[in-house]
């Protein structure tokens, strides 16, 4: 078993920060969508800003909203505007991984462009 990208939001801007939420990272479900992402997931985040990287997980945000909200002590590692990449990762057999394709987003002001 390999440990490969499965999931990621490329580029995204952090548009809240809140220390005072219970931990993980709220994602606009039309980008979790996209991504292959689901709420509880594991997922680290990448800040292109300051170079940044934590491990926490996805809880669902409103559709269609473009939020990507750092909360609990996460909050402190992004400020609102920084630019994020939020990566997630799977377990396989060597022979599944060489074929397998992640989901790759690359969101234009966070939301989906179709």
């Amino acid at each position: 078993m390999i440990e490969v990208l499965k999931s990621k939001l490329h580029c995204v801007k952090v548009t809240e920060a809140n220390l005072n939420y219970m931990g993980s990272i709220t994602i606009d479900e039309d980008l979790m969508d996209a991504a292959n992402l689901i709420a509880g997931e594991k997922v680290q985040i990448v800040n292109n800003n300051n170079g940044e990287r934590i491990e926490t997980y996805v809880i669902r945000g409103e559709r269609g909203s473009g939020c990507i909200c750092l909360n609990g002590a996460a909050a402190r590692k992004c400020q609102v505007g920084d630019i994020v990449i939020i990566i997630s990762y799977a377990m396989m057999d060597f022979e599944e991984a060489k074929a397998f394709k992640p989901s790759v987003v690359f969101p234009e002001d966070n939301k989906i462009v179709r």
